[in-house]
């Protein structure tokens, strides 16, 4: 065979380079720091900085920090992929799971990482302000319309990080699945695990969309896929968690009369006061007088929604709902206005960017609006706290569509949920097996969002880790294997 002249070659090399500095033009780097959360002191660790474009598609834009902390095994044989977590959201903070790592069992055979996602409470810029926050609760001291002030306070927040140089286009899942690429290459990982749970679940499997050779297997906690447009869900799924309640009520109360036919008393209720407004009497610290704050059906929702997410008092749901369906809103309200009126609410600017990118620009309006046929007592309520109005105001580019779409993979996967989960229901991990044929599910019943924590979940993390093509089994009753 023939060898290719000279010239030829280098032109060809000329090219190559020329191809990989117009894919990347830039070169991701470790700048040491701080941890920033105090990790186990039986462990060594490292703590950095990953130091990359704020946005990608920009030549020679600003740069962001992102910080990272890897907790190191002691083991001397320890294997070679290590575990990495990233929080979920979008907009939680990744770092303080790594506190915690010394209990898991998992950091007994191979390092354990902690990734920070762009625009999160400990990366350099974090994307919170108080705008929305502050507009949120003038609309409850003052009696205004909420729908109006968060859209007020959206614009005023848009304003206050655009004013701090803050590139909102910069913010979604496509850019922080490069960052993860870029940590593994910079840290010389050819082989790692990831874990992930409700949006990181999905921002997971785009990080092995996006480039599968260095991806050994993936752990997913209650996961949204990408491919999922959740606007377009999220009220049917907390209808059917709220069915499992309910059922699991007419088979186990005794007090039927208290109990029985829960579901229909719900909907009525719920149906009956769509336009009613309530008030409530709350005194704040050191005030001398009330303050009359209305309270509507939305608020009412808010309560029997959020509290799905406490695991330890699912229990308590069909209690709270005789409560509120009685008449008797005032403990739980006054619990709502104490959050609301003296803490940080509302999104992060994180969440809105990746939020409107990731989904908001992607849904059907006309889908949405069909949900309030079947269920006609949520119309006009935001189950999630981004919608296209304030999308409307924020005005950031969609993601790639092909990050929006599913894909085949034969990579082991261990998938898990709860029977209860009223926002990421188990539906998406049989959607996730349908393309992953090498993943294996686990239902925890009686549980809602977020199910793999405590010794059980570590236990069965630790197994599928150790061998992730061997089935595991589950002597739990209240945990299905299939």
């Amino acid at each position: 065979m023939r060898s290719l002249p000279v010239f030829l070659t280098a032109f060809l090399c000329l090219l190559r380079i020329a191809y990989s500095q117009n894919k990347q033009n830039y070169v991701p780097r470790i700048e040491a720091c701080d941890c920033q959360v105090k990790v186990d002191s039986n462990y060594s660790n490292q703590c950095g900085y990953l130091v990359v474009p704020e946005n990608r598609k920009k030549a020679n834009g600003k740069t962001i920090k992102l910080p990272f902390i890897i907790a190191k095994s002691n083991n001397p044989d320890k294997r070679k992929d290590p575990l990495l977590f990233t929080a979920g959201g979008p907009g939680g903070s990744s770092l303080d799971w790594i506190t915690g790592v010394g209990k898991r069992g998992i950091i007994d055979d191979r390092d354990c990482i902690a990734f920070e996602q762009r625009g999160t409470r400990y990366a350099v810029p974090n994307l919170w302000s108080n705008e929305l926050s502050d507009a949120i609760r003038d609309s409850y001291r003052n009696n205004l319309s909420k729908d109006s002030m968060v859209l007020e306070g959206v614009k005023r927040y848009k304003k206050a990080l655009v004013k701090k140089g803050v590139d909102l286009s910069g913010y979604n899942t496509d850019e922080t699945v490069s960052d993860i690429h870029d940590l593994l290459s910079v840290l010389q990982i050819d082989s790692v695990n990831l874990f992930g749970g409700s949006y990181s679940g999905g921002l997971m499997l785009a990080v092995l969309q996006k480039e599968p050779s260095r991806i050994r297997s993936l752990i997913l906690d209650s996961p949204l896929p990408t491919f999922i447009p959740i606007d377009e869900d999220e009220p049917a799924n907390f209808n059917e968690a709220l069915q499992v309640l309910f059922d699991h009520c007419d088979k186990d109360s005794t007090n039927k009369e208290l109990y029985g036919n829960l579901k229909d008393k719900f909907r009525q209720y719920f149906s009956s006061i769509g336009n009613k407004t309530f008030y409530f009497p709350y005194r704040e610290k050191d005030a001398t007088t009330a303050l009359n704050i209305q309270y509507t059906r939305s608020d009412l929702l808010n309560i029997v929604v959020n509290a799905f997410y406490d695991q330890s008092h699912i229990k308590d749901i069909p209690y709270l709902i005789t409560q509120l369906i009685g008449g008797n809103h005032e403990p739980y309200i006054k619990e709502m206005l104490d959050h609301v009126l003296h803490r940080n609410i509302g999104p992060s600017g994180m969440r809105i960017s990746v939020y409107c990118a990731d989904q908001t620009a992607y849904h059907d309006e006309a889908i949405l609006q069909q949900l309030y046929s079947p269920y006609p007592f949520m119309k006009g309520y935001h189950i999630n706290d981004v919608y296209r109005e304030m999308c409307d105001c924020w005005q950031v580019p969609p993601i790639n569509a092909q990050t929006k779409k599913p894909f085949y993979s034969n990579k082991p996967v261990l998938l898990a949920d709860g029977e209860m989960d009223p926002a990421c229901r188990p539906l998406y991990i049989d959607m996730i097996h349908h393309y992953m044929p090498n993943s294996q599910r686990l239902l925890f019943i009686n549980r809602s969002h977020m199910v793999l924590g405590g010794p059980v979940g570590n236990a069965i993390m630790k197994k599928f880790l150790d061998d992730p093509f061997e089935k595991i089994k589950q002597d739990e009753k209240d945990i299905l294997a299939y």
